[in-house]
């Protein structure tokens, strides 16, 4: 498994720490050379890359370097943990079912930036996380798993952002072993798991 992240690196740390089966993260990249997430994976000792976008003339061009080195590292899945850019098929094409994303809402509703916002301005009662499988369009590709988390009254957007963020530590995890253990399938574009085998 190839992780990709941007930001601070709490789900790539909540990977880290969790027993993924026979999932293996054997490299890491950011987009972001002074991220929480990139320092937590080279002090883990995991293979790490900065690749600055801003480099590139194009997104396609910047996919095509992260595949380079996904492809080096024999990467076989694909999982964003945070990781704040927008792919293109140069990356989808190589990877066809096999990127995974975190995203926290519950989708359908609230997709791309700021989804707590979004929902605290929309006066839902319940938000959440969604892990899903990354397609061409934002945040609409098959869920695989969702957990959902409620919205008080007094909430903010950042006090719903770490309920939801508490939950996503749970579940990210709980999904990549599956995905590890080959307990995900798909059909069309419905996604489901079958239960670990248990003695």
């Amino acid at each position: 498994m190839g992780v990709l992240a941007s930001g601070s690196g709490t789900n790539l740390q909540a990977l880290m720490d969790a027993d993924l089966g026979p999932g293996k993260i054997v490299c890491f990249i950011s987009n972001r050379r002074s991220s929480g997430a990139f320092q937590r994976a080279d002090a883990a000792g995991i293979p790490s890359w900065f690749i600055d976008h801003r480099t590139f003339d194009s997104r396609e061009a910047f996919d095509a370097a992260i595949v380079k080195l996904l492809q080096e590292a024999q990467v076989e899945w694909v999982i964003f943990a945070g990781f704040m850019r927008i792919v293109t098929p140069v990356l989808l094409d190589t990877y066809p079912g096999k990127v995974v994303n975190i995203h926290p809402s519950l989708l359908p509703a609230f997709p791309g930036t700021h989804a707590q916002r979004q929902a605290v301005e929309a006066g839902v009662k319940l938000a959440g996380c969604t892990v899903h499988l990354v397609e061409k369009e934002v945040d609409a590709g098959p869920i695989l798993a969702q957990a959902a988390v409620p919205v008080l009254p007094e909430d903010t957007e950042e006090t719903l952002r770490l309920r939801i963020l508490a939950e996503e530590h749970l579940l990210f995890p709980r999904v990549i072993k599956a995905l590890a253990e080959g307990r995900l399938h798909r059909s069309n574009h419905i996604a489901w798991f079958t239960p670990p085998v248990t003695s």
